[in-house]
């Protein structure tokens, strides 16, 4: 295969040198001092005296009730921890696209990405930090992130007892005990064993990935698309109830049958925008010399055809939503647009995320320049940053929430941390898959 590919050096190794190193910690150095300042405004403001769940309507009195019974007030840590729970969701979403995005062109037989598909791969090893970081702050914030965990709620002699909420119990607990739950097993069996499988099933491919650079052949190509199969068909259901248990159950009254499909949507085009990012970055600097701008303009199309997909279904749960206006579907929606904490960033959401993409990557030059994907794709990846954010933060921190240098610092470092792993790691082995049997397809590849 080697000496089929002309003109290429298919030994070409990415070099995590000293100023790469450098600028990452700029990076977080950035989010740390951010992080600090936030943390000072929030205990200057004064947020400890303040209750966690600030009334703005009636149809949120109930909750601010049961808040104000149970005693627990705003702490700076509380929009610490929602802060790094939106990321530890981001992230996650980021590093999974990355092996879905590989496993996707092995079942499909795909050839023009093989190139430069260990990329994305690279990715996939920032799984188990955002695992264990996930678990951990769910142990330490579950009662000030998540309703449904205060035990009263279950409890029918309570005056907090909430029979729809009651009704769900049998998803986060264990049920039929005659006591009052106190730990949601449930909830941390699915989030646990999703990360084991997700990391397990990443090691699996990228061990048969590194293999295949070794000993060539069709062996480890054929058992790559046995392994991505059984990825997709778990990642299909594992991605929807992990939208539904990290996110949807913050709004637990609330329920939208789109919901899994919307955060996959999200995270999706989030992910082609990074990986689109990478590749353009890398060339730049020199590397992957052999891509083309075909490859750019393929990886731009999925940034602007996922764009309008997320903004498909955007649109469609809340149209659904806004021409039935039930109240107990409506209110998702109408806190959000009523709130003068967030409503802004809802038209900002669909700026970002819809409009701006479509109209710069709507032509076909667009997609083939360096400076106007670089600027796209970083547009997206902050759009879909505030898209979460939009998903978390109104009901985790009700008026309480807002964005600013703590939202700013948490992101920063966990960017730091997502940029060394995936760096890191592509300069571990070859950025060329040089016995991947399509590799002279992307070679020519052609669009």
């Amino acid at each position: 295969m080697a000496s089929e590919v002309q003109d290429i050096d298919v030994n070409e190794q990415f070099q995590f040198t000293a100023k790469a190193k450098k600028t990452l910690f700029t990076i977080l150095g950035v989010g740390v001092v951010s992080l600090v300042i936030g943390i000072i405004i929030e205990m200057v403001g004064g947020g400890a005296e303040h209750a966690s769940l600030t009334p703005v309507n009636d149809s949120m009195a109930s909750t601010n009730a049961m808040a104000a019974e149970e005693g627990h007030a705003y702490h700076w840590w509380n929009k610490l921890f929602v802060n790094m729970w939106i990321n530890n969701v981001y992230f996650t979403g980021l590093a999974l696209i990355g092996v879905f995005w590989v496993a996707v062109q092995y079942v499909a037989s795909a050839g023009w990405s093989a190139g430069f598909k260990r990329v994305p791969e690279a990715f996939g090893y920032f799984l188990p930090i955002t695992g264990v970081l996930t678990l951990v702050v769910f142990i330490l914030a579950n009662h000030d992130m998540f309703h449904w965990t205060h035990a009263n709620l279950y409890d029918k002699s309570s005056p907090s007892y909430d029979p729809i909420i009651d009704g769900k119990k049998g998803f986060f607990y264990i049920p039929g005990s005659d006591s009052v739950p106190s730990i949601p097993i449930f909830y941390y069996i699915r989030m646990v064993f999703f990360f084991i499988i997700w990391v397990l099933m990443f090691n699996l491919i990228r061990k048969q990935s590194i293999l295949e650079d070794m000993n060539g052949g069709l062996k480890h190509y054929r058992k790559m698309i046995t392994i991505s199969g059984a990825f997709l068909v778990f990642f299909g259901l594992s991605s929807s109830v992990s939208a539904w248990d990290w996110v949807m159950s913050i709004d637990t009254h609330w329920f939208s049958t789109m919901f899994g499909w919307y955060v996959f949507a999200s995270w999706f085009v989030s992910g082609l925008a990074a990986i689109t990012l990478f590749l353009v970055m890398l060339m730049e600097a020199g590397y992957l010399k052999i891509l083309n701008e075909n490859h750019l303009h393929d990886m731009g199309k999925f940034v602007f055809g996922f764009s309008i997909f997320w903004t498909y279904i955007w649109f469609s749960q809340f149209l659904l939503i806004y021409y039935a206006n039930i109240p107990e579907e409506s209110i998702y929606f109408y806190e959000r647009l009523t709130s003068d904490n967030y409503s802004k960033y809802i038209f900002f959401n669909l700026m970002l995320n819809f409009l701006f993409p479509f109209l710069v990557l709507m032509t076909r030059d667009a997609k083939r320049k360096m400076t106007l994907l670089k600027i796209v794709c970083v547009v997206v990846l902050v759009g879909h940053w505030f898209d979460f954010f939009l998903m978390i933060t109104p009901g985790t921190l009700k008026e309480n929430g807002s964005f600013g240098f703590m939202e700013v610092g948490v992101t920063m470092i966990y960017l730091f941390g997502f940029l060394w792993v995936v760096l890191n790691n592509l300069s571990k082995h070859k950025l060329i898959a040089v016995n991947h049997p399509m590799l002279q397809e992307s070679i020519h590849h052609t669009t």
